[in-house]
């Protein structure tokens, strides 16, 4: 699907499409104290530019949250890729919780949804940087081998930056 990169709307709608179909990327805090990146399945609510994900409050990530602190996810998969920036808090919320829980939780979740260490951290999305890529193989290809010949970059990739609220 070709997209304007110019076109905030249809990048914004590329990149939560994106997330809601892959659902897993990279979570971390960002700033001194921060630590590497975990995976994490995200949940989007894509009205609210937000992203939802489970932990427990007795993981490391959930401790050092605290009251909220700035974080970023990182988001990768073939065509779309994106590092979105936010400050991220936890919240029990039994009515999200039920709401999210599927088999893939509950594998990592063995104590079950009515577990009270399980709860969700919120990431509210402030701006994020967003590539994708649109070339197929046969584009692919040619600007591969246009660039050798050229010595200038290939034209493959298109960048957004998009600022939340």
């Amino acid at each position: 699907m070709n997209i304007d990169m110019s076109d905030r709307g249809a990048v914004e709608r590329r990149l939560w499409d994106e997330i809601e179909r892959h659902q897993v990327g990279m979570l971390g805090l960002t700033g001194a104290a921060a630590h590497h990146l975990q995976p994490m399945t995200a949940f989007v609510e894509q009205e609210r530019e937000q992203i939802w994900f489970f932990t427990r409050a007795d993981t490391d990530l959930a401790r050092q949250v605290g009251d909220g602190r700035a974080a970023m996810f990182v988001f990768q998969q073939k065509e779309t890729q994106a590092c979105i920036f936010g400050e991220l808090t936890a919240h029990h919320d039994p009515a999200r919780i039920a709401k999210y829980w599927n088999a893939v939780i509950a594998a990592w979740h063995p104590q079950g949804k009515d577990d009270p260490r399980l709860i969700m951290l919120r990431l509210e999305c402030t701006d994020a940087e967003v590539w994708v890529s649109q070339a197929g193989p046969m584009k692919f290809a040619w600007e591969i081998a246009k660039a050798n010949a050229t010595k200038h970059e290939p034209d493959l990739i298109g960048k957004a930056n998009l600022h939340f609220h």
